[in-house]
């Protein structure tokens, strides 16, 4: 499917002062989908069609991405922002709760938002994000810094984005066809979505924002309770940026835990091997008894 064949209603809700723009398919309960960077809704197109079947999906473009809203501000981009904005789309949308599905920074900010409103998550799953607690600590080890490049570079100022835009957005481009490890799982057509997503006005630094905040927010010291919303993960065991190690321990923070791990697997998870990602959804719903891999 390409994203000009796209079948599925687009809206736009007005939440915490800003509109957000996502798609939807479905009826039933809500289950809400949080993209990573550098995506936007079109990143759950494997799941959409199959969860539809029986709950209303929401994938939402997060703010600052696609059609979503980009404050000009820095500011604007902190966890407390996202929660607020997730919080009031659950409510906008009619649900007091929901299944909250999230990969890489849609992950951290289902993390959070978990924590600061479990009564609103139903379950929660969680594609190659660590738990925020693990991902601290797993930054005061070398391996990981060395992995986690990327995050210091987008520090600086106005180069990350002449980087990433040059050769008419090359750069969003080779993120995801040098890291995917099945080449084919991204054709022509989902890499000039990516860069079209990112070519919008102002996308590209609103992008990047949220790494711009993530030494004063994302690792901030915290205590951490453990959770109690019963919580799937999901890890592609080849990410280049997280190692799977960081998932090791996870159960110390969540009570009740399921993890599974897909070999020959990059970060992009539910793109790579939608069809494996999609059975473990179904059969963590379904409370269908672990297997450990």
């Amino acid at each position: 499917m390409s994203i000009k064949e796209n079948p599925w209603s687009s809206n736009f809700i007005t939440v915490n002062g800003i509109n957000l723009h996502y798609v939807t398919e479905g009826s039933g309960p809500l289950m809400l989908m949080l993209h990573g960077f550098p995506e936007f809704w079109y990143s759950w197109r494997h799941q959409i069609p199959e969860f539809a079947q029986d709950h209303q999906v929401v994938a939402l473009d997060l703010r600052g991405y696609n059609e979503s809203d980009k404050p000009e501000e820095t500011s604007a981009y902190v966890m407390a922002e996202f929660i607020q904005d997730i919080e009031e789309t659950i409510k906008e949308l009619g649900y007091e709760k929901c299944i909250l599905v999230g990969h890489d920074w849609g992950g951290a900010i289902a993390w959070y938002f978990a924590y600061a409103h479990p009564e609103m998550v139903e379950k929660l799953i969680v594609m190659n994000i660590p738990h925020p607690a693990k991902f601290r600590e797993g930054l005061g080890t070398p391996e990981q810094l060395l992995r986690s490049w990327y995050i210091f570079l987008f520090q600086l100022p106005l180069l990350p984005e002449l980087m990433l835009k040059f050769d008419d957005y090359e750069g969003i481009g080779a993120i995801f066809k040098n890291t995917a490890v099945d080449k084919l799982a991204f054709n022509e057509a989902d890499l000039e979505a990516y860069k079209d997503a990112a070519a919008k006005r102002g996308a590209l630094t609103s992008m990047i924002n949220y790494y711009r905040n993530i030494f004063a927010g994302l690792f901030n010291e915290k205590e951490w309770e453990v959770l109690t919303i019963p919580t799937l993960m999901i890890w592609g065991e080849n990410d280049s940026a997280l190692g799977k190690e960081l998932t090791y321990g996870t159960e110390e923070y969540v009570e009740n835990f399921q993890i599974r791990y897909i070999p020959n697997c990059s970060h992009w998870v539910q793109q790579e091997k939608p069809q494996l990602v999609n059975q473990y959804m179904r059969e963590f719903l379904s409370n269908v008894p672990e297997v450990v891999d």
